[in-house]
């Protein structure tokens, strides 16, 4: 297996080899990736995951195969030469393909002919043979109460040969190659459907090749099927299913049989193959849609995962919103809540200014979140307009994504978290504790509740599922997690840990104290040793007893840091800004090469261990831009074309990005204003020019202005 999964991957049989290895054993992907590169070869995680996909199709596609096989064999029509077929299927198209002859079929007309005695009719319209007797006689045989005449006697074997034609796996792997290429995918609006908003109005009448449409028009097309405005069909040229057909099944001009034939041949196309294609073309359209919206949906929640954290700020938090009131929460930069209340937007903006000023003056608010919902541009302007009566150093505000912020307020975790607070107050401190934390916070949420996908309700919820959480997964094990301070939450998608040690290692901590270090991790009940080997260097200690936990190096790997620190004449409670000078005067004498030679370990480990030591813990969020931060706020009116604004890119799609340019509306920066080769990315910062403003219909079109 090892030796196709790296062919397909482009990669070397030893590296895929020994990461099934790894992984079937129990290993998580980020933890291969990061403590197991002299085994992978240094395989990144993309890579571990790719593997791991392939291994999982590889082996359900054999699983199959061997059903088939044994199916095949029960009714005693398995040949070498079709078993060495079926062996040879690459994929589970490929395999169906060939088993569709023999799959257990429901009453079909075939079956009800072959019951009848019609097989021998339809074998000599297979063959094109060439009796001497007239059709009439040739049917005689067969006549009976059921096959009242030579007419019923041909129509039934006719319905042998169109479903033989139709279930012949190279007519069918034919047909559908020439549909994926050039079949059309036509749309109509269905007759009396209701589209009030015109949300379909681009398919109302439509038509594209198969192989030229963007994954966003598939699922809008499927989802206005579904949604029953829009009927779909897919056309597929004659020449393309004649063509497959006639390459194994072609009448003999001097055949009395041929017009059997011929007949046969549009009965299963019309009636049986071209259906399935259809089907076919519909599912392969689909699954590389879904499969292209998950991917934009994960790298958008990563990148949203790894917006800088603003600590050391205390923050209101302002959940923006109407007839109920704008909720208000303010947080401590450790996230504790120090007050709540309500203000009203637009209905008494002085009595909301001295809320502000109250909540501002008494706890030293440095920074006011508003939440982007709802009421979160008139929100906008009252702080604005606030801001602009204080004197000195005021607050900045900014506007943070609120998506699945009412999720967690009515979560158990919310209640266990803020059991005083009402559910309609916690969605606030959610978006308060964002700024501080956004992947502390964000990993409380399910990730489809995190609104920076496309039509994410309309794929495969399973495997979106599965792509979140990988992706989840990769960002908090990257940045790695306060052991003592980390909630449930976080702890849970550390490698080896899960919801359950998670939950007993919070209780540990309440109970026992905060950890002094790693190994003590060994004492929480159900923590064994598998689990601390996958987990330790992914969860730090800040100022405990072995400076080494601070930093991602490894226990395993503590003798081999200790003793590069013993060459280089200090140790690990050395302060990090001191160890730069020693540990380059050791580089001097040493390469490395020599050097892992001499502490006996592989030269990716030596690598990552210098780096740590000189830079314990490194959160790559560091190297992220922060986010804008305002103190006055922008309208429609003030947009003219050709204005140049900085703007925070809130959503990247197939068609562009959304960018958050200080207004109610987001403007849309489409995709070819883009500059080829550019990858934008959620929470990026981007200078835009005003391209055009629909004030009618509330749109604002973009146009690049750099980096």
């Amino acid at each position: 297996m090892h030796h196709l999964i790296a062919q397909t991957l482009d990669l070397k049989p030893s590296q895929v080899a020994a990461a099934l290895e790894l992984l079937d054993d129990g290993n998580t992907v980020p933890f291969i990736a990061r403590y197991r590169k002299e085994a992978t070869g240094s395989l990144d995680e993309e890579q571990l995951r790719a593997i791991q996909a392939e291994a999982a199709r590889l082996r359900a596609l054999d699983a199959r195969r061997e059903t088939v096989l044994k199916t095949i064999a029960a009714q005693g029509k398995l040949t070498p030469e079709l078993e060495k077929k079926i062996r040879a299927a690459a994929t589970l198209t490929e395999l169906e393909d060939l088993y569709q002859p023999y799959k257990p079929k429901r009453r079909t007309r075939a079956a009800l002919a072959r019951k009848r005695g019609l097989q021998p009719l339809a074998d000599l319209i297979l063959r094109q043979a060439r009796p001497a007797e007239s059709l009439e006689a040739l049917a005689q045989p067969y006549l009976s109460e059921e096959v009242p005449d030579a007419e019923a006697a041909w129509a039934g074997a006719r319905d042998i040969v169109a479903e033989t034609i139709s279930d012949h796996a190279e007519v069918r792997q034919r047909a559908r190659q020439k549909a994926l290429e050039w079949a059309l995918l036509q749309a109509e609006k269905i007759s009396g459907a209701d589209d009030p908003r015109k949300v379909y109005a681009d398919y109302y009448e439509f038509e594209a090749r198969v192989n030229r449409l963007r994954p966003h028009q598939i699922l809008a097309l499927n989802r206005g099927e579904r949604e029953g405005i829009l009927r779909l069909h897919v056309d597929i040229a004659e020449r393309d299913w004649r063509d497959a057909i006639q390459r194994h099944f072609r009448p003999d001009p001097g055949s009395p049989l041929r017009g059997q034939l011929q007949e046969a041949i549009e009965e299963a196309a019309k009636r049986l193959l071209l259906p399935a294609i259809a089907r076919d073309v519909r599912r392969a359209l689909t699954d590389g849609a879904e499969n292209h919206a998950i991917r934009v949906f994960a790298d958008n929640l990563r990148a949203l995962l790894l917006q800088p954290p603003l600590s050391e700020h205390t923050v209101l938090g302002l959940d923006p919103g109407f007839r109920t009131g704008c909720k208000a929460a303010v947080v401590d930069p450790t996230g504790k809540v120090l007050d709540t209340g309500v203000i009203y937007v637009g209905r008494d903006d002085r009595r909301a200014f001295a809320a502000l000023h109250r909540w501002v003056q008494t706890h030293g608010v440095t920074l006011i979140a508003i939440g982007n919902g709802t009421a979160s541009r008139e929100t906008e302007r009252l702080v604005a307009a606030f801001l602009k009566t204080l004197e000195g150093n005021a607050p900045r505000y900014l506007i943070v994504n609120e998506a699945g912020a009412s999720v967690y307020s009515a979560s158990p975790l919310a209640r266990a978290e803020l059991p005083d607070l009402d559910v309609s107050l916690r969605g606030a401190v959610s978006i308060a504790r964002r700024v501080l934390d956004p992947l502390a916070e964000l990993v409380k949420i399910p990730p489809q509740s995190i609104g920076v996908g496309m039509y994410q309700h309309d794929v495969d919820q399973k495997a979106l599922a599965e792509a979140l959480h990988a992706v989840v997964e990769s960002v908090v094990n990257g940045v790695g997690v306060d052991l003592n301070t980390a909630s449930p939450a976080l702890l849970t998608y550390v490698s080896g840990i899960g919801p359950k040690l998670a939950e007993k290692i919070v209780a540990y901590r309440d109970e026992h104290g905060p950890f002094r270090e790693r190994a003590a991790l060994m004492d929480v009940p159900g923590l064994g040793p598998k689990a601390f080997q996958q987990s330790a260097g992914f969860l730090r200690i800040r100022d405990g007893a072995n400076p080494l936990d601070a930093s991602a190096i490894h226990p395993e790997s503590y003798p081999i840091a200790e003793r590069l620190l013993s060459l280089a004449g200090i140790s690990p409670h050395t302060p990090p800004q001191e160890r730069a000078a020693p540990l380059d005067a050791l580089r001097q004498r040493y390469s490395l090469p020599d050097l892992a030679d001499e502490l006996g370990c592989g030269l990716p480990t030596l690598a990552d261990i210098f780096r740590q030591l000189l830079r314990p813990g490194r959160d790559p969020r560091e190297d992220v831009p922060p986010p804008i931060l305002r103190s006055d706020v922008l309208s429609m009116d003030d947009l003219q074309p050709g204005m140049a604004l900085k703007g925070t890119v809130r959503n990247v799609v197939d068609f562009g990005a959304f960018v958050d340019i200080g207004v109610k509306r987001d403007g849309l920066l489409h995709r070819s204003q883009i500059p080829r080769g550019t990858r934008l990315r959620v929470g990026q910062v981007i200078a835009v020019t005003i391209a055009q403003v629909d004030r009618d219909r509330g749109r604002i079109s973009l146009g690049w202005g750099g980096e």
